[in-house]
């Protein structure tokens, strides 16, 4: 699968801050938040394969955020801080939808569905699907088989 150009400056941008190569990250990153309305620092952590569905539009990403490989991320979605509690950690191949907040130092589980609108502020284990404003466990799949 080609990768969206999103998440090839965002590589580049990354590649550059690893190498402590001046200026070019936070271009690219400033380039990215104009033409594409998304805030993916080059500092934080993506995998290989995530997709920001819609060119990511509205999307923000917290610096030291940490995105596992395969996730789909859908508009206007935030991954961010909560007053220093840390960052989110999410695993791979999670789906997270439309307007998703997911707020401070949780995990989710591989495989878990983020549904649109949730507002996930406590852990989500893998296989399970979170909806609701204040996120709850709507169905939950054992993945450990």
């Amino acid at each position: 699968m080609k990768e969206k150009k999103i998440t090839r400056y965002y590589r580049k941008a990354n590649w550059c801050w690893k190498h402590h190569i001046p200026i070019i990250p936070g271009f690219l990153m400033r380039m990215c938040r104009v033409l594409y309305s998304i805030d993916l620092p080059y500092t934080c952590e993506v995998g290989r394969n995530v997709e920001f569905q819609h060119n990511g539009l509205g999307c923000v990403i917290h610096s030291k955020a940490v995105i596992g490989e395969g996730t789909q991320i859908y508009q206007n979605v935030t991954i961010g801080g909560r007053n220093g509690r840390g960052h989110p950690v999410i695993g791979k191949n999670v789906f997270i939808g439309a307007s998703a907040v997911i707020l401070g130092g949780v995990s989710i589980g591989d495989n878990a569905v983020i549904g649109a609108n949730a507002t996930v502020l406590e852990d989500v284990p893998a296989g399970a699907v979170v909806v609701g404003e204040k996120a709850h466990i709507a169905k939950y799949v054992d993945t450990k088989e």
